[in-house]
């Protein structure tokens, strides 16, 4: 199995379709993932394992997988040994503690309180820290509900707009971890399946930055030329062709999302006209 990649994502869940998205992004070829325990790309040496998001880390620590995308969340309870090796950018969220809304929180709340929780290890970890003692409850699902039928005092649990917790009556007060999808491997690759991950690596670095840039076209007047461009680095520098009019060149880059429109009102007030601005599908550097 040394000329192929074997990797583990989720079979369903908040992970799953973004994981798929990510390798056809990449140019993998996958048919007929619905309903499959398993498939083979037939234009990149990868196989894929659809499983429970908890069985990944330790699938790949055994070196059942190779690889494998999972949420910090999991990967940090289940403590396995393996090697994260890229941030995927995809299913963010944080590990938070909640309490009903009515109650008034503060650094003793939780002393002597029975916490409700899918994660007992995070969770015990940060009450070891802060040096509280506190009586948890594991159950799997639907932990937000465990203080309004008796079960908790409190409940530590993923969040991530805070909807589910405000309709059952609780309010984020601790966050534990903040977590999001990431690539990890099986310590002991063979030199040839390192050789195929770092080719992977190769095309999800490119398809990320593709998705934090846009590609820009505008229009500048020739007298305020070197300030456009001092504004526009781009990978290297901006490109600037002549206009047909004279006194105006055509300015095409790349602007950083993060950056976008406060450097777009930059540009306008330095005479920019015809302002384009175009999705990048794949960025190399």
């Amino acid at each position: 199995m040394s000329n192929k990649l074997r990797l583990a994502i989720q079979k369903s869940g908040r992970l799953s379709e973004d994981s798929i998205k990510l390798l056809k992004d990449c140019g993998i070829d996958l048919r007929n993932v619905k309903d499959r325990l398993r498939t083979e790309s037939e234009n990149f040496p990868i196989e894929i394992f659809f499983l429970r998001d908890d069985d990944i880390p330790e699938y790949v620590s055994d070196g059942v997988a190779d690889i494998g995308i999972v949420g910090e969340n999991v990967l940090y309870e289940k403590n396995k040994s393996v090697e994260t090796v890229e941030e995927l950018g995809f299913g963010k969220c944080r590990l938070s503690i909640a309490v009903p809304k009515a109650d008034e929180y503060n650094n003793t709340y939780l002393q002597g309180k029975r916490i409700a929780t899918s994660y007992p290890v995070l969770t015990s970890k940060f009450l070891n820290e802060k040096n509280i003692k506190a009586e948890l409850h594991e159950i799997s699902g639907s932990v937000e509900i465990a203080p309004g039928i008796g079960l908790a005092d409190a409940v530590c649990d993923l969040v991530s707009s805070g909807s589910t917790l405000f309709m059952n009556g609780l309010k984020e007060v601790e966050v534990i971890l903040q977590s999001q999808a990431v690539l990890i491997k099986n310590k002991s690759l063979s030199a040839e399946q390192q050789r195929l991950l770092d080719k992977l690596l190769f095309r999800i670095q490119a398809v990320k930055k593709a998705k934090n840039n846009k590609y820009i076209l505008l229009n500048a007047p020739n007298d305020k030329l070197s300030e456009i461009i001092a504004l526009l680095p781009g990978m290297k520098s901006p490109t600037v062709l002549p206009l047909a009019e004279e006194g105006w060149s055509s300015v095409h880059s790349v602007l950083n999302e993060n950056e976008f429109w406060e450097i777009i009102e930059q540009l306008k007030a330095h005479g920019a006209q015809g302002i384009l601005v175009v999705p990048i599908e794949k960025m190399i550097i």
